[in-house]
């Protein structure tokens, strides 16, 4: 009897003590982006501070998107903390999905968090996803290649000047490219980028009564500027590349423009590049006599997927990775430039950061995208690279896909966009919008 009783014990303290180690382990989903990779070098520091030890699921940016939104639609419960964007955030908080962030410190200063981020990571008025970094879009190119093909980089230049410059600037033999952009497919890879590009040239996705509008001239005029444009210029193969994949191509020297998310600025002029001293940034192109510039507006956010069973360590860790504190970590050990940009308006405040080469193009960038109206002719949604609608995600995925068939050569461009009008119009229908 003793020996049972006492198995019987130490079979429930191990249970405890297995209970208590989860407990105290929270699991992140994250995406496999500089910044994020930054973060969990200092992973420790967080342990150390609080005892609440970090498990990491880092995924590619589509594979992390399909892989959270199948948890959370099923109520997976795979992760205590996932990192979304502005796409998701409104539309997830809306549906009861996420955990308000509604009651985090005084200390966190959520005030500080820069309005335009604030508001895309809200719904009614209430935060659901803190912003470890915001971001616009903008051109980052080669001082010194540009110089060399005699030209010089407007502060707010044309598509126009962007492609003359990129032919001016490619040299097949060096392996150099005049510019690389998104072929990628996927919504929030190249299906974001040419859907930005889109508003600068007067294209919109619907009209006003949701009517698929990829049958226009100006769809028409933006595609296939985009293809001859990189046929002329730009890598074998980059109906395949994305953000990652670009951004290895700019740091070896391979390229002379590249027009991406502002966040990639840090790299492009750090230690991993070969070209840091030759790399300067303008404003996002806009086509001639259109106002609309080519610049996105996005946060990589932090969220709680509602229903966890670690909701105040998740908190915790979401006040600890967004907080001015960790900006001055990093920003001690790896300098103000490799900080995480955007989110905050006291980093722009910060004097230590005002000297940062390409700090006030960044803000200037986000400041320049308006979600709330990103094209020239009216639309019934709001979101500039997206329209924050639930089918989106679908849909333009599969458009996308359409859009990089034709950048491999395998369709033409009113192929492609013929199809693509009739996905559109055939999930808008399905869905109820017509």
């Amino acid at each position: 009897m003793y020996l049972k009783n006492a198995l019987r014990a130490a079979t429930a303290l191990a249970l405890v003590s297995t209970a208590a180690a989860q407990a105290e382990t929270i699991t992140i989903a994250t995406v496999n982006n500089g910044d994020m990779i930054r973060m969990q070098g200092y992973t420790d520091t967080f342990t150390e501070q609080t005892g609440i030890a970090v498990e990491w699921v880092t995924l590619e940016e589509n594979v992390l998107r399909q892989r959270v939104t199948t948890d959370i639609t099923t109520k997976g419960g795979q992760f205590d903390i996932m990192t979304i964007g502005m796409y998701e955030t409104p539309i997830w908080g809306a549906n009861g999905w996420l955990v308000p962030l509604d009651d985090l410190s005084e200390e966190y200063d959520v005030g500080d968090i820069l309005p335009a981020m604030a508001g895309g990571l809200s719904h009614d008025g209430t935060l659901y996803a803190a912003p470890f970094y915001g971001e616009s879009s903008m051109i980052m190119y080669r001082t010194d290649l540009m110089e060399a093909a005699g030209m010089e980089m407007p502060d707010a230049p044309t598509w126009q000047f962007i492609r003359e410059a990129a032919a001016a600037m490619t040299d097949r033999d060096a392996d150099i490219n005049g510019i690389c952009l998104r072929g990628k497919a996927g919504w929030g890879e190249g299906g974001a980028f040419i859907n930005t590009m889109a508003n600068s040239f007067g294209a919109r996705v619907f009209d006003e009564d949701w009517n698929a509008q990829l049958d226009s001239e100006e769809w028409s005029n933006t595609l296939n500027f985009f293809i001859d444009m990189m046929s002329e210029s730009g890598p074998t193969g980059y109906a395949t590349n994305g953000f990652n994949e670009n951004l290895s191509l700019f740091n070896q020297g391979k390229c002379g423009m590249w027009i991406d998310a502002t966040v990639a600025a840090s790299f492009v002029t750090g230690d991993d590049s070969t070209v840091a001293d030759h790399v300067s940034f303008a404003l996002a192109p806009n086509a001639e006599g259109v106002e609309k510039r080519a610049n996105w507006l996005w946060a990589w956010a932090l969220a709680i997927p509602a229903g966890t069973q670690q909701e105040a360590n998740a908190k915790q860790f979401i006040e600890w990775a967004t907080s001015k504190d960790y900006i001055e970590l990093v920003a001690a050990n790896e300098g103000w430039a490799n900080v995480p940009p955007g989110a905050r308006t006291s980093l722009y405040e910060t004097p230590e950061y005002q000297e940062v080469a390409f700090a006030q193009m960044t803000l200037d960038s986000i400041l320049a995208a308006d979600p709330n109206d990103p094209t020239v002719d009216p639309v019934p949604y709001v979101g500039i690279q997206f329209a924050a609608i639930p089918e989106w995600a679908g849909f333009w995925t599969e458009v996308s896909q359409e859009f990089s068939a034709a950048y491999a050569g395998q369709q033409s461009a009113e192929e492609a966009l013929e199809k693509a009008q009739a996905i559109t119009n055939e999930a808008m229908e399905a869905a109820g919008y017509r």
